[in-house]
């Protein structure tokens, strides 16, 4: 095997032994183990007294994309060179692929473990694509060189995850939701947060997440008043909840987890418990081995529901504990690890306020999608890419991807005020098959953008099995995925990003949905035969045109930017 020039990772050396494996270059560390778990699916163990490696080389052959759930992950092909990726429990998830012509999986694979180190790219030498993952004692890996859609194998990986897992998901975690985020940033008072939640739930909005400015009257931002957790701008906290849930609004309430802010009175009483200085933040990063941490954090968090009576908790920046070297813990901390640390603090967050609410909900952000924290999580919310449509398409897309059975919501929608109705549907269409969240000025929307949202959000009401739930089928993730699938039962829902034909094949739908976010308003559908009654309507959720229509024209069916074609067969 050909020795890898590894500038930023660990170099394997001749520690690595053959290890047979149907259809694999397989080398391991330590002792190792290899059986068949499905067709093409190989589980391989090894086990040492220190860290072990288990690498692998497939052909780089008709290859398009490496797949990762990382944000900006998906799309080309790294250098076998190229620096590791480090996974742990607060940051990324140990799963990655390589992609082929016809989105097929050349290569999939997953870690049983989240701390894991890991490595893949293309061998200048020979053409091949080598992918490892290390980690101390003991490693399991998936491999899947089945050959199937990336998709699939990778949800057969997360479902691997899954196994075992208990993952409570309350109904309202798949509701769209309004943040006050890129809407008010941290001017935030009762009275705007009120207004938003009435003008919200008239178009289809059932949760309001507020998010950074409550805990202070400073407008800077910045995150040297974290910490204290007191509603400095929502006075008389409780009754401002209640009249939201008068609305029949869901409330959500935004923590910064990690950070004791500098100018806080918890800085006083907690600093000398920093994992790590966040000079530029004005924060330290607290270390949760220490109990008297996690119990401060948990009791300033949890008030929110057990006292405010809010329905959850939007919790920040859980990434920052990730930390690949940390200081030694101290003899006040009863954990040496920081991964264990989180978990012990995220568990007793999600215990007090589920003993409070059991539908209370949690969200996290991408880039902390590990599935040891889908225990704790209701939500996973793509990082932040402010009026990025595309961006926010490929992340939830990857998030989901990842994700298992916990939801995936969109970043926050926002969009100049001139934005046209046509322009907010494909923002909305471009998060379709996950959970949007939208943060504008809703009093300040024209009647037509009002339209826009209102019809948009119902359809993701009213086919939230099929989009949520359905099957999912990204295609071509080497160009940001411009048309995306899901399969229900008896729905299909297809979005559609550029000029592409649509596959209408198949006997198992009775619904075919058509979301039209590109310019060319020629929908041409393929692999289909008979009639079908056609309902066209544009970005307003107008009816343009309806009745009977032959699935096999060759011309397509005209369909505006914004729009949606619904096809309906007996």
């Amino acid at each position: 095997m050909t020795e890898i020039w590894e500038p930023h990772a660990p170099t394997a050396g001749g520690g690595l032994r053959p290890l047979h494996a149907e259809g694999l270059d397989l080398r391991v560390g330590g002792t190792g183990t290899a059986r068949a778990v499905g067709d093409g699916v190989v589980e391989v163990t090894a086990e040492g007294s220190g860290p072990v490696r288990i690498e692998w080389r497939v052909p780089c052959v008709d290859a398009t994309a490496f797949w990762t759930p990382e944000p900006r992950g998906t799309g080309w092909l790294p250098a076998a060179w190229s620096a590791p990726r480090r996974t742990s429990l607060a940051n990324g998830a140990p799963i990655a692929a390589l992609v082929g012509t016809g989105d097929v999986a050349l290569c999939a694979f997953a870690a049983e473990r989240p701390d894991v180190l890991a490595g893949a790219g293309v061998v200048e030498e020979t053409g091949e694509f080598r992918f490892w993952a290390q980690a101390e004692g003991r490693l399991t890996v998936r491999i899947d060189t089945s050959g199937r859609h990336f998709a699939r194998c990778l949800t057969d990986l997360t479902d691997w995850w899954g196994d075992g897992r208990t993952v409570d998901i309350p109904d309202a975690a798949r509701r769209p939701a309004y943040s006050t985020w890129y809407s008010m940033h941290q001017d935030v008072t009762p009275e705007r947060v009120e207004t938003q939640a009435a003008l919200g739930k008239r178009l289809g909005l059932d949760v309001i997440i507020v998010d950074d400015g409550w805990m202070t009257a400073d407008r800077t931002r910045g995150y040297a008043h974290c910490g204290d957790w007191e509603p400095v701008s929502l006075p008389d906290t409780a009754a401002h909840v209640e009249r939201v849930h008068g609305l029949g609004v869901r409330y959500l309430l935004w923590y910064a987890l990690p950070f004791i802010g500098k100018d806080s009175a918890a800085y006083q009483k907690l600093g000398r418990y920093a994992l790590a200085d966040a000079a530029h933040m004005g924060a330290i990063v607290a270390d949760p081995r220490y109990p008297e941490v996690r119990e401060f954090l948990t009791d300033r968090l949890v008030r929110a529901v057990e006292e405010w009576g809010m329905d959850g908790l939007k919790v920040d920046f859980v990434d920052w504990f990730a930390r690949a070297e940390a200081p030694e813990a101290g003899p006040e901390a009863d954990c040496a690890r920081v991964d264990e640390g989180v978990e012990r603090l995220l568990a007793a967050i999600r215990g007090r306020i589920t003993a409070a609410d059991p539908e209370a909900m949690v969200e996290y952000r991408q880039p902390y999608v590990s599935p040891g924290l889908w225990p704790y999580v209701t939500m996973i919310r793509a990082t932040d890419c402010p009026l990025s449509p595309q961006e926010n398409r490929q992340r939830t897309v990857d998030v989901r991807l990842a994700a298992g059975p916990v939801p995936v919501h969109s970043d926050m929608l926002m969009w100049h005020p001139g934005e046209p109705p046509e322009q907010v549907a494909c923002h909305l269409i471009n998060v379709l098959f996950s959970v949007p969240q939208i943060s504008v000025d809703l009093a300040a929307q024209s009647p037509a953008q009002r339209e826009a949202i209102a019809f948009w959000l119902g359809v993701f009401r009213e086919h939230l099995d099929t989009l949520q739930l359905g099957e999912l089928r990204p295609a071509r993730p080497d160009l940001g995925y411009p048309m995306v699938s899901a399969v229900g039962p008896e729905t299909v829902a297809v979005a559609r990003y550029a000029a592409l034909p649509v596959d209408a094949s198949g006997e198992g739908w009775r619904t075919l949905l058509v979301a039209n976010a590109d310019a060319d308003p020629q929908v041409r559908l393929t692999g289909a035969d008979g009639t079908a009654t056609a309902t066209v309507q544009d970005a307003r959720g107008r009816i343009v045109r309806q009745g009977e229509v032959e699935l096999g024209r060759a011309e397509g069916i005209l369909v505006p930017r914004g729009g949606l074609l619904t096809l309906r067969r007996p």
